[in-house]
């Protein structure tokens, strides 16, 4: 078999891979294929993702997460774009030391979390968008539970 014989056959598949490739894989800035970490539908991966404090588990439905002295949600569906970025809509509640009195009230704001992943690496940008406020920037790791250190 000559050379010829064999590139075309390979160009080929390369060809048909490129055309049904996998939807979830996109080139970096070096050009180099990344795996975006997402399930089914673009969906960021489910499961704990955790950074230094913060700690985020994601489901279905959103995610609950959980700060030094704060706690939120995401309010819907983690959906990724085709190069891995995400802006979604919750909430931030701050907490305080010390006991919650039965009559205390929560002092909740609407938020965006707006983020990028790539292979296990999470990057997470959290605002006020009424304050124009910058909750924290955050960088998370699949499947780590994170550092948080509680007010107490």
């Amino acid at each position: 078999m000559s050379r010829i014989d064999l590139v075309f056959p390979l160009l080929a598949v390369c060809v048909l891979l490129t055309i049904l490739g996998e939807g979830r894989y996109c080139r970096d800035q070096q050009g180099a294929l990344t795996k975006v970490p997402a399930e089914g539908n673009d969906r960021l991966a489910k499961g704990v993702w955790g950074g230094e404090h913060i700690r985020l588990e994601v489901t279905d439905t959103g995610a609950d997460v959980e700060y030094d002295c704060a706690h939120g949600t995401i309010d819907e569906p983690v959906i990724l774009d085709s190069a891995g970025n995400f802006d979604v809509k919750g909430r931030y509640t701050p907490q305080h030391a010390g006991p919650i009195r039965g009559d205390e009230q929560g002092n909740s704001s609407s938020v965006r979390y707006v983020g990028h992943a790539r292979d296990t690496e999470l990057t997470l940008t959290i605002t006020i968008p009424e304050k124009k406020e910058t909750i924290g920037n955050f960088t998370l790791t699949h499947r780590s539970d994170g550092r948080l250190m509680k007010c107490r």
